[in-house]
């Protein structure tokens, strides 16, 4: 695998389902490049705006991680294993396909849009009972910090998945600086920009940047303006 990758927010494929507006980083249905498939195993990394009252019917979905993460408005989720829930910003939502559910996911609101990040990454272990979960998290623990939302440790910060994997989001003022430690030797890095402006390593990001790298054990990073990210940690191989 190269060292890094570099995926600016204009270079990312574009869907325009009417109801759905979707900008992929990776290949993904009809999308497709074999350069762009995936970051270690991280396959999926979807910024979806679904107009409001409008959604995805019933569908199925195996041996996958899925994580939603609502960046404005509300998504309604139904599965074939029992669950019904409604998921905002400030909020969320893992799904373990396993050996396999069918769910939904449909905007709540009738008259505004849902913009959300659909997540997927490879499992760590095949064919485990599908599993379900969502949390919360205060806005205020990522001021100025990374704040943990996701791990493979039921007992840790956030939402747990089937997978040596952790989410951090971080909104920072303008002129701050800080390191993120890994948490996994090995594992590599994938920086997403919500907002703002950024220097991840010495390499510029602008609003849905994405940057992929494998660092030795720690991320340097800068905000140039006032920024929200997402940090996304991964195994290479699993």
């Amino acid at each position: 695998m190269k060292n890094s990758v570099l995926h600016p927010a204009a270079s990312r494929f574009y869907a325009d389902h009417g109801w759905l507006q979707s900008a992929q980083t990776f290949s993904f249905h009809g999308n497709y490049d074999p350069q762009r498939i995936q970051f270690g195993a991280l396959r999926v990394l979807n910024d979806d705006t679904v107009n409001g009252g409008k959604g995805f019917g019933r569908h199925p979905h195996d041996n996958m991680e899925i994580i939603s993460i609502p960046l404005e408005g509300t998504l309604e989720h139904q599965d074939s294993i029992g669950n019904v829930a409604v998921i905002r910003r400030g909020e969320i939502q893992v799904m373990s396909a396993g050996t396999g559910v069918y769910h939904t996911e449909f905007n709540k609101d009738p008259d505004e849009p849902v913009t959300f990040l659909q997540i997927w990454l490879y499992p760590k272990k095949l064919n485990v009972a599908p599993r379900y979960d969502q949390m919360d998290y205060t806005a205020g623990d990522r001021h100025n910090r990374f704040q943990q939302i996701l791990s493979p440790d039921p007992s840790d910060d956030g939402v747990w998945i089937n997978q040596d994997a952790w989410f951090h989001l971080a909104e920072f003022d303008a002129g701050f600086e800080t390191q993120y430690q890994l948490k996994k030797g090995g594992n590599g890095v994938y920086v997403f920009v919500i907002d703002g402006q950024v220097e991840v390593n010495g390499q510029s990001l602008s609003t849905r940047d994405g940057y992929g790298f494998w660092p030795e054990s720690t991320v340097s990073v800068k905000a140039v303006e006032k920024s929200s990210l997402l940090v996304i940690e991964v195994p290479e191989k699993w």
